[in-house]
């Protein structure tokens, strides 16, 4: 019928974590449902009897197929094999049943097991990829040791990848950097992700505290951000360094004593629930990511009132901040510059109050209305 809500079906992994997919899928599905009227589901894989991480609304459905992909962590390489063909097997027969019942008028995939088969379902619905990685990290082959066969089997990997990709209604990336990376592909939309929160006061930027909101892990250049910290704690001794994130944080504990960082000022701490009220109590944000998919902690911190310090890392950092009007990008990989941009913010008082009015406003673009509504204008069009 012609006035029947709209049937989007999200095809992704779990809900069950705090990853940024889960945080986005369920803020959307939710957004969708209330806003819209549109009839959500959300098939998964994993997480079989786990609750939700994020809100979801209650008119959003969630079926969990219970495939448990995670088994394959546990697993040798010649059973991993086989027993992920097993699951892959189940998998396609069981979300085509899914989709068959259902009967969608849009399946969204993020891109994951369901995109080596989810164009040969026949349901009826069209089929957009949402990508969250910039394309040079979706499935980096060459941070792995290399040999013969691992090269053959990536440049399979990428021509397979690309054959499912181009049968794609459309591609949904963050950037336009990343929708310029897909030079084999024209039907590449760029829709960035939306902010999950709207803060309730921003920061009086009063404390000379600057905040990074990461994990502990390579790609997130904590390594680099401690380098740049042992240059900036000897010029300004007054401000501090807290970071917050998931992760093993051993080896930064090492840098620290090994850089001679003052502890009383540079704490690496543990992932926080209210992140927001840690922003307002700050004065600045940092971002030392090698590259980033989008980089939502950046307008988080901006929607807060703080101006940023990044790297100019593929592609996330780029596309949000505005160099030299509300936070500053530094070279790529670059820890003495990290530390000169720091540096330059944290001893000008009048162009940190000024970037902090700036970073607010333009923070209001990654709002949920204003994303959601470039989502429905991509649903109405291919779904005419």
């Amino acid at each position: 019928m012609a006035d029947s809500p709209l049937k989007i079906v999200y095809c992704t992994p779990a809900i069950y974590s705090a990853g940024g997919v889960e945080r986005v899928v369920t803020m959307k599905a939710s957004y969708f449902s209330e806003n819209y009227g549109y009839d959500v589901t959300i098939i998964v894989t994993e997480g079989k009897g786990r609750d939700t991480f994020f809100p979801l609304s209650e008119k959003v459905k969630v079926v969990n197929l219970e495939i448990n992909f995670e088994e394959l962590w546990t697993c040798f390489f010649v059973k991993r094999v086989l027993v992920y063909l097993m699951k892959q097997h189940f998998y396609k027969k069981l979300l085509t049943q899914e989709l068959l019942r259902i009967r969608p008028d849009i399946t969204i995939s993020t891109l994951r097991r369901e995109i080596n088969f989810i164009n040969d379902v026949k349901e009826g619905s069209r089929k957009i990829g949402e990508l969250h990685v910039n394309r040079a990290n979706y499935r980096n082959f060459k941070s792995e040791k290399s040999n013969l066969l691992k090269d053959i089997f990536a440049k399979y990997w990428s021509y397979n990848l690309l054959k499912h990709l181009k049968r794609l209604d459309r591609l949904v990336v963050l950037t336009d950097k990343d929708r310029e990376a897909w030079t084999e592909l024209d039907r590449v939309v760029v829709i960035p992700d939306p902010l999950p929160f709207v803060p309730v006061s921003a920061s009086p930027m009063v404390e000379k505290r600057v905040i990074s909101v990461t994990r502990y892990s390579h790609e997130k250049g904590i390594d680099l951000l401690l380098q740049a910290w042992a240059e900036v704690e000897k010029k300004i001794p007054e401000w501090r360094l807290d970071v917050y994130g998931n992760g093993d944080t051993s080896t930064f504990e090492e840098m620290i004593d090994e850089l001679h960082i003052d502890r009383n000022r540079c704490r690496l701490n543990g992932r926080i629930e209210n992140v927001e009220s840690e922003y307002v109590r700050s004065s600045l944000s940092v971002l030392s990511s090698r590259f980033e998919g989008f980089g939502m902690v950046i307008v988080e911190a901006m929607a807060c009132g703080l101006p940023v310090v990044a790297f100019d890392c593929p592609w996330g950092p780029r596309s949000i901040i505005k160099d030299g009007e509300d936070g500053l990008l530094a070279l790529n990989d670059n820890s003495h510059d990290l530390a000169v941009k720091l540096l330059s913010l944290m001893s000008d008082d009048t162009t940190r109050l000024q970037f902090s009015y700036v970073a607010r406003q333009n923070a209001l673009r990654f709002q949920i209305e204003k994303i959601a509504q470039q989502w429905k204008l991509l649903f109405e069009e291919i779904n005419r």
